[in-house]
């Protein structure tokens, strides 16, 4: 088995997507696959590797439909002028769906049938929206079977296909109050506050241009959706947005967003060939299914398989990136698993720095690279829950 090393890793910013209201979207004016084809020469530049070099490109999203379409994944490779003997792969894994890139990338350098791999992924949420129009515009359509027949009722779809029912549920069996969901909110903003301010994502951002309502230009280098002013009170009045009695909110959810991440991966012996210090080795990958009207469940039993494959407990793990699709999903895995909450996304999480759900899982595991260096810590874990009722988990390690 080679050694497998993340040799470069770079993002965009993560706007603020609006569907109804494009022009309030900082990266309104780019596609998706735009955004992915621009951090890739840059990342490559990162890992001192050629287009030619690249033995797969694999890209995940969550809405591949529309203007996502990638072709099998090759056309955000013709777009940033990559090679074309480079294979590519398109995979969906909603919310997991780089991390699920990730992890066959890591496969595939681990068993020696590639040295250098490209993951990406991507999403746009104001220029292919989730929600109804995708389903009444028949862009997507569902088997009716799944909620017409009886033998199928146990899928119970009005709960799966919703995220925030499948949050709720989540919160009725955790023992959480909605002011812990709303503290966790306001940590998160002021955690990602912090690391702006101190330039933290300026090591991992790509600025790009863009134009604001009145034709302004300016540079979209950091996270639009994160807010420094964000008071317990105001979370404390934003009102439950998936069931009346409910708790989970806008506020103490992930908000919708737009953006694209990229890594590159290889082996260590390539890395070393070309003088790349790794940002972090990848040591393990958890991927699980579990209850799709609990989907948030995912990342605990992810987690423990990573960590299981390699003889860690959670106990041994230094710093964890838990993406916020909902507080509650957090608050859950630091609870099952028994985590310190200062060692959880100390840079802050999903409700502040936005879900670009095709994007999120290479975002979560780069980031917590990069704390992991700023900290001179060993082990890290990035994990997420998963629509349809999954959970997928990375464990890393730094290296030097």
């Amino acid at each position: 088995m080679q050694e497998v090393v993340i040799a470069g890793y770079l993002r965009t910013a993560q706007s603020r997507a609006r569907p109804k209201d494009p022009s309030r979207d900082w990266l309104g004016g780019y596609r998706a696959d735009d955004l992915l084809a621009a951090v890739l020469p840059p990342v490559l530049e990162q890992a001192k590797a050629k287009p030619e070099e690249v033995q797969d490109f694999l890209v995940g999203c969550s809405f591949g439909v529309s203007e996502n379409w990638t072709y099998g994944g090759r056309l955000p490779l013709f777009l940033a002028n990559m090679s074309e003997r480079t294979p590519a792969k398109f995979l969906d894994q909603q919310c997991g769906s780089s991390m699920a890139g990730l992890h066959i990338g890591f496969m595939e350098v681990a068993t020696g049938f590639a040295d250098v791999v490209v993951v990406g992924g991507m999403e746009h949420m104001t220029r292919v929206p989730m929600g109804p129009t995708l389903f009444t515009n028949g862009t997507i359509s569902v088997n009716p079977r799944l909620y017409e027949e009886e033998g199928l009722a146990h899928w119970d779809m009005d709960t799966t296909m919703f995220m925030g029912l499948t949050a709720e549920k989540l919160h009725r069996q955790c023992g959480f109050t909605r002011e812990d969901l709303d503290r966790w909110a306001l940590r998160s903003h002021q955690l990602a506050a912090k690391a702006q301010q101190e330039g933290f994502f300026a090591g991992e951002i790509l600025p790009l241009p863009a134009k604001d309502p009145e034709g302004n230009q300016f540079m979209v280098d950091r996270d639009q959706a994160v807010r420094p002013q964000t008071t317990l009170e105001d979370l404390s009045k934003l009102k439950p947005v998936f069931s009346e009695d409910g708790v989970i909110t806008a506020g103490n959810s992930s908000p919708l967003n737009a953006g694209a991440s990229a890594m590159v991966l290889m082996s260590r012996q390539a890395a070393d060939a070309r003088g790349v210090r790794p940002l972090a080795a990848v040591r393990s990958v958890g991927f699980v299914g579990v209850d799709p009207t609990l989907m948030g469940e995912g990342p605990v039993p992810a987690s423990n398989m990573a960590l299981d494959k390699v003889g860690l407990g959670a106990e041994d793990v230094d710093y964890w990136e838990i993406n916020e699709a909902f507080c509650i999903v957090a608050l859950n895995c630091i609870k099952q698993l028994g985590l310190d909450p200062d060692r959880v996304n100390v840079k802050g999480g999903g409700t502040a720095l936005g879900h670009p759900l095709g994007a999120t899982g290479v975002r979560l595991v780069g980031t917590l690279a990069r704390i992991l260096e700023e900290k001179q810590a060993r082990w890290g874990v990035a994990n997420a829950c998963v629509g349809g009722g999954q959970g997928v988990a990375t464990l890393i390690e730094r290296v030097s």
